[in-house]
């Protein structure tokens, strides 16, 4: 049985990391090398890296943060933002990212997920989505930051995804995102019942029992952000009460 992840995200915005609700009212929370380092003392699995600003700004990845934090890790690190061609992906991956996480430009043109799952391999090739729900059982893709509706069904855009070559869905509640009222269950039952590629459960962690929950709602990760940088909890306290509910986890 593969074991179950525990990855923190790291929001950044010009250099620094950051941490809102619904991706608004950014505070600064940090830097990402020294939070990187001890999310990776703690026990962490892998590691998220999001330029939250670079996609709405119209620019690229902040290069040399990815080439700073990189030098603090061992474990694998996801870089997204401002990703809108294959080439920006070799450069993540260059700068020393281990996979690349494609959102707003995939959305645009899903033929980039083809190629770049092609030129690098699937398993760099995280396809995220922002989903929004718009009624009971159904959710919407958001794009550049949720402040672009798509209409774009997100039950159907992951099956799509996933045809395309996309190794691993990063499924954030845009709904939950900051809030720390915990997961999107059924949103996650949705997408993971869709798919045969790990999905991330993003948005809205607050206490390790939500954890739990998401993991049974077939989450294969976990990503937490406001829990970490507050400090109310950290990997390792996460992963000994998982490990006591008979969650595999690598302590």
């Amino acid at each position: 049985m593969l074991t179950k992840r525990i990855i923190p995200c790291l929001d950044v915005r010009d250099g620094r990391v950051v941490k809102g609700v619904r991706f608004q009212s950014l505070r600064d929370a940090g830097s990402p090398e020294e939070l990187a380092f001890e999310y990776q003392k703690q026990g962490a699995d892998e590691l998220v890296l999001l330029d939250v600003s670079a996609t709405p700004e119209g620019r690229k990845t902040q290069y040399e943060t990815v080439q700073r934090v990189r030098v603090k890790l061992s474990i694998p690190l996801t870089v997204g933002g401002g990703v809108g061609t294959s080439g920006d992906a070799q450069a993540l991956l260059e700068a020393g990212a281990d996979k690349v996480s494609i959102n707003t430009a995939a959305v645009q043109n899903p033929d980039l997920i083809r190629e770049v799952a092609g030129r690098f391999g699937c398993q760099c090739m995280v396809l995220a989505v922002d989903a929004k729900q718009v009624a009971l059982g159904k959710w919407q893709v958001v794009v550049l930051s949720g402040t672009r509706d798509t209409g774009i069904d997100v039950i159907e855009w992951v099956r799509v995804g996933c045809e395309h070559g996309a190794g691993e869905i990063l499924l954030t509640s845009w709904d939950r995102d900051g809030t720390r009222s915990g997961y999107d269950l059924d949103l996650l039952r949705a997408v993971s019942s869709a798919v045969n590629v790990p999905v991330i459960a993003s948005g809205g962690a607050d206490t390790p029992q939500q954890l739990l929950e998401a993991f049974a709602a077939g989450a294969d990760a976990v990503l937490a952000a406001s829990i970490f940088h507050d400090g109310d909890l950290t990997v390792s306290e996460i992963k000994q009460f998982l490990f006591n509910k008979n969650v595999e986890v690598r302590l």
